[in-house]
């Protein structure tokens, strides 16, 4: 299939017993052909959207020389500048850096352990040249937690286990949020050999919640067949797509699907857009074992979630 399917979570909310499972049957139909999938009716107000994407705009207008007060390499908290960062190399692919920034938060809330909590928990960075940011990225965040644990029960009904079967796992997760800023080909100028804004690439953890706008410079899904294919949009809905230790999870039933953002086009030198996006995961010592038949289709062997993360954060890092 190279669609992405849409899947009206209204029913899920809100529908009979028969209609929430018809909602999981679609859930593993489009993660089992697609790996992605656009959500309706997930309950997040647009007036919340849009005041997160107005407060990350207000960020990265400030000058370079104030973002870079709160510089940060990839896995910290704060701005990941231009260059920092080469998505295509967690995959194996050697790409120049990806033509973005982000300002990038994470899970905060801490374990009391302080070995742990000085990796995954430490506090977020908010910039004072932006009050609005935190009281506004912290309701942002709150939504985003509570829908992307509804579905994280709603994808183990769709693999026909108990609705709370992920719960154990997600009791204090690690997640990371970012706001990527895809500046124009006015201010980055033209692209390198195979650059993008973001290089090709899966996602690592469960699953990502994206709200992106429309561009011609835009996200592109690859599909099963390997032809690559401009994401769908529809400015209600979020793009949602699973990650690598999902796919692990389920044994390869569902897909960790390969996407990248293609870089500033030369016919609309002045487009800019912004990504915020929401990386779901999972408690730092959780560990994952592939579900066996008739749900997986391959087994791997068990992985420790922190240790994952760290080598995949280290991978797609520019030094």
């Amino acid at each position: 299939m190279d669609a992405v399917p849409v899947v009206d979570l209204g029913s899920w909310f809100h529908g009979s017993h028969v209609e929430r499972a018809q909602v999981a049957g679609r859930v593993d139909e489009a993660l089992r052909t697609s790996g992605f999938m656009l959500i309706t009716g997930h309950g997040v107000s647009h007036e919340l959207r849009s005041r997160t994407r107005q407060t990350a705009k207000e960020f990265f207008a400030l000058p370079a020389e104030v973002k870079a007060r709160y510089s940060v390499r990839v896995g910290g908290r704060g701005w990941i500048p231009p260059g920092a960062e080469a998505n295509g190399y967690a995959e194996g692919t050697p790409t120049p850096p990806d033509l973005k920034e982000s300002y990038s938060l994470a899970a905060d809330e801490p374990t009391g352990d302080p070995a742990v909590d000085r990796e995954w928990f430490r506090p977020n960075v908010w910039p004072d040249e932006v009050p609005t940011m935190r009281p506004v990225i912290s309701s942002y965040l709150e939504a985003m937690r509570a829908l992307a644990d509804e579905l994280m029960t709603l994808c183990a009904m769709a693999l026909g286990l108990s609705g709370d079967f992920f719960a154990p796992y997600l009791s204090h997760p690690t997640y990371g949020f970012n706001l990527n800023w895809y500046p124009p080909l006015s201010t980055v100028g033209e692209p390198r050999p195979g650059q993008f804004r973001i290089g090709p690439h899966t996602d690592f953890g469960t699953v990502t919640i994206l709200d992106r706008e429309a561009g011609v410079g835009g996200l592109q899904v690859c599909t099963p067949a390997g032809h690559w294919r401009d994401a769908p949009f529809d400015p209600a809905a979020f793009t949602v797509n699973i990650g690598d230790i999902l796919a692990r999870w389920t044994g390869d039933r569902w897909r960790s699907t390969r996407h990248r953002v293609l870089p500033p086009p030369g016919n609309a030198p002045d487009e800019q857009l912004l990504s915020l996006v929401f990386f779901y995961e999972l408690n730092h010592d959780a560990v994952v074992d592939s579900l066996p038949a008739p749900i997986g289709r391959t087994s791997y062997p068990p992985v420790v979630w922190s240790d994952y993360l760290r080598e995949k954060l280290e991978m797609i890092s520019v030094d």
